[in-house]
């Protein structure tokens, strides 16, 4: 639990909130609050509402019923501005800086105005003030004149928090801060937050990470199926209590891997590396039915290296190999004719279009399978469809949903769907499970392991040490874009792995 006391000043107070969308009841009667200096965890399924009621809070959405009250006073707006006029911001998980500008021009973007001279913005006091928050912040180390696009991804995350704060934001919502960061950075993090609690600021915290939900939280706000179910101090709740109220049934047992018969080698890389040198000189093969796992920390070259595998990036050297023959893969279409498949990293930008439904992302890949004369026979195609949503448990009013409604899991259960129904003998997964909620992330896994025992080969890239160590028969470590390790599952450890990562000695294959 967190260091400073929360007082007893009610910051925010939302009362039997309602929100529906098309054939869906996000909220149903909510109602939550949040004190001054407090982290108010809020926790639930994907699907749960957590994301729709913070929506609200910072005014992207109008509750259909229901109030907000900010100081016991009620108070309406219904833009993001607007809620930041009344204190409220909300740090996105997908971060949204200007990255041509500086740190100092993105902290006084939107205020500039209050900092000009003659019609021309006053830099060198934009530099001293914001020289000061960054002083203010512990985090001085970066300049005010730096480039955002040179900011790794948790440094960006500092400057927006930075940035919302010199707006005078007393509530400030967190999405998932951590899912991109290293463990380092967020030891960071939870420092800036320490920072912000001591100063009265009152902090809506959402996180499927149930260690850091013990180390940060006052207290905890469970949702279950859009419906508020319970609140608790931290020290009132066991880890297995919050998940078996977030899932309604009982989730006690870690996923663990079941036995799987691992078959003759149906792709392998030799001295691959990619054109901007990201990554090189990386061999490994996989089998079929084997659950291949690849490690490592924040820019070790993972995804650089199955994106180029998969044709988005340009090889520079190396073999690329499927069931024994060498195979020339220069664009995502290459590597679909060779059998291989990518749910990639980011399924919002490269795996979905989010307009579309959930029938229209299904089928995308494979309309010509349905097509006669460029008519698409729409009886072939809804039956493959439906078929698909009822082998991966896809959760949606029905298949003309729009994607944009789902929640996170199902969203990733339909990028999957959308590649098996190309058939592919390779399956390579980048953060499958990356902002989920542990139910769906181990409907996850069982597809994963359902695929090893129809002989699929499966390349799982992971951040998260324990996913990597539940469900890989052998896992490749990557550090600073080079193989430090490839250990067999009776060798994993998750000290061996962060060795490995950290560029401790190479292990053997």
């Amino acid at each position: 639990m967190s260091d400073n006391a929360p007082n007893s000043t009610k910051l925010l107070e939302l009362k039997h909130i309602s929100k529906s969308f098309p054939g869906v009841k996000a909220l149903d009667d909510v109602s939550f609050d949040l004190m001054a200096g407090e982290v108010h965890v809020l926790v639930g399924e994907n699907g749960a509402g957590k994301s729709t009621l913070m929506k609200i809070i910072s005014g992207s959405y109008v509750c259909d019923d229901g109030e907000v009250l900010i100081d016991g006073k009620p108070v309406y707006y219904n833009t993001p501005i607007g809620a930041l006029e009344h204190g409220v911001a909300m740090i996105y998980q997908e971060l949204n800086p200007v990255p041509y500008m500086t740190i100092a021009e993105n902290v006084f973007l939107g205020k500039e105005r209050k900092l000009t001279r003659f019609g021309l913005a006053d830099r060198k006091t934009m530099n001293r003030e914001t020289a000061g928050l960054l002083a203010d912040f512990d985090i001085s180390y970066l300049s005010p004149t730096t480039l955002m696009e040179s900011l790794s991804v948790a440094e960006t995350q500092m400057i927006e928090i930075i940035k919302a704060y010199s707006f005078n934001a007393r509530i400030l919502i967190m999405d998932e801060p951590t899912s991109a960061i290293t463990s380092h950075e967020v030891d960071k993090l939870f420092e800036i937050i320490q920072i912000l609690k001591s100063r009265s600021v009152g902090i809506i915290y959402i996180s499927h990470k149930m260690d850091e939900i013990r180390r940060c939280a006052d207290r905890i706000t469970i949702f279950r199926d859009g419906k508020y179910i319970v609140t608790k101090k931290t020290e009132e709740i066991t880890i297995p209590e919050i998940i078996s109220l977030m899932v309604g049934r009982d989730l006690t047992q870690q996923f663990q891997k079941t036995s799987v018969p691992i078959g003759e080698v149906v792709f392998s890389v030799e001295d691959l590396c990619d054109e901007k040198q990201r990554f090189k000189n990386v061999s490994f093969e996989l089998h079929q039915g084997e659950i291949f796992g690849i490690a490592g920390l924040m820019g070790a070259g993972r995804t650089e290296l199955v994106e180029t595998i998969f044709g988005i990036r340009k090889r520079q050297s190396g073999v690329v190999r499927v069931r024994g023959q060498t195979v020339s893969i220069k664009a995502p279409s290459d590597a679909r004719r060779c059998g291989i498949a990518l749910v990639a990293e980011d399924r919002k930008g490269m795996g979905l279009n989010l307009k579309g439904s959930v029938r229209f992302n299904i089928s995308l890949c494979v309309l010509n399978l349905f097509a006669k004369c460029g008519i698409i026979n729409n009886k072939a195609e809804i039956a493959a469809v439906d078929q698909s949503i009822f082998a991966l448990r896809i959760k949606a009013p029905s298949r003309e949903q729009q994607v944009a409604f789902l929640s996170g899991g199902n969203q990733q259960k339909v990028v999957v769907a959308k590649w098996l129904l190309t058939e592919p003998d390779i399956i390579i997964l980048d953060e499958p499970t990356r902002g989920i909620d542990v139910g769906s992330k181990a409907e996850i896994y069982q597809i994963i392991m359902e695929l090893a025992g129809r002989h699929k080969g499966i390349i799982v890239v992971s951040s998260e040490l324990p996913e990597i160590l539940s469900i890989s028969d052998r896992v490749l470590v990557m550090h600073e874009g080079t193989v430090t390790g490839i250990l067999d599952r009776d060798e994993m450890s998750q000290e061996k792995i962060m060795q490995l990562a950290t560029g401790g000695k190479e292990v053997c294959a």
